[in-house]
C-alpha cells in the first residue's frame, strides 16, 4: 500500500479520481486546496490490483448443471408464464446465457459451423453483463467485457450450488419436489 499526491486544476479532479480507481485499488482520497487556493491537492491511499482470477473452465462451471433439454424446457416455461413485455429477473438471464453458452460449446469444434450459436451466446452474455454492470466495480466490468462468456460461466458456477436446504429451489434441483 502506498500514497499518491496529485496537484491539479479543480476541473480535472473527477477525471483524475476515475483514472486512479481504474489503475489501483483505492482507499480514502483526501482533498485539500493548495496554498494559493487555485488548485486541489489530492492524497490517495492506493494499492496494486491483484491479478484477476481466471474464469472457470466450461467443464468446471457446468459440472452440476441440469441437461440442456431440461434447461430449454425451464426457459420455455418461464417465458410462457410471463406476461408480455415483463422484465424477467437476473436468474432467468443468467440461466439462458449459460444454456446458450453450453450450446455454443457443442458447436465450436465443428469447423463447418457458421457461428450462429457462438454469436447468440455472446449476445446473451453481453445482455447479462449489461444487467450486472451498474452493480460492478469498474475493473471487474472491464475484465468481463474481455470475455463475456467467461463471465457467464463464473456467475453460473457461483450460483449453481444446492440451496434447497435454505428454503428454496436451486439450479441443481430446479423441480418443486426436490
Amino acid at each position: 500500500m502506498f500514497e499518491i499526491r496529485v496537484i491539479c486544476d479543480p476541473t480535472d479532479t473527477a477525471r483524475i479520481l476515475t483514472a486512479l480507481e481504474s489503475a489501483f485499488t483505492t482507499g480514502t482520497v483526501r482533498h485539500y486546496p493548495t496554498r494559493d487556493g487555485q488548485r486541489h491537492r489530492l492524497y490517495a491511499t492506493v494499492d496494486h490490483r491483484t491479478a484477476p482470477e481466471p474464469y472457470p473452465t466450461p467443464e468446471a462451471a457446468y459440472a452440476l448443471t441440469p441437461s440442456i433439454i431440461s434447461e430449454i424446457g425451464w426457459t420455455a416455461r418461464t417465458l410462457a408464464t410471463a406476461e408480455c413485455f415483463t422484465e424477467l429477473d437476473r436468474d432467468y438471464y443468467l440461466r439462458k446465457a449459460a444454456l446458450l453458452d453450453r450450446i455454443a460449446l457443442l458447436d465450436e469444434p465443428d469447423q463447418f459451423s457458421d457461428g450462429d450459436a457462438r454469436e447468440t451466446a455472446l449476445a446473451a452474455a453481453l445482455l447479462l453483463l449489461d444487467t450486472d454492470r451498474p452493480h460492478m466495480a469498474q475493473h471487474l466490468a472491464q475484465q468481463a467485457e474481455q470475455n463475456p462468456r467467461g463471465y457467464v460461466r463464473e456467475q453460473y458456477a457461483r450460483q449453481a450450488r444446492c440451496v434447497f436446504g435454505d428454503g428454496g429451489a436451486c439450479l441443481i434441483h430446479p423441480g418443486p419436489d426436490h
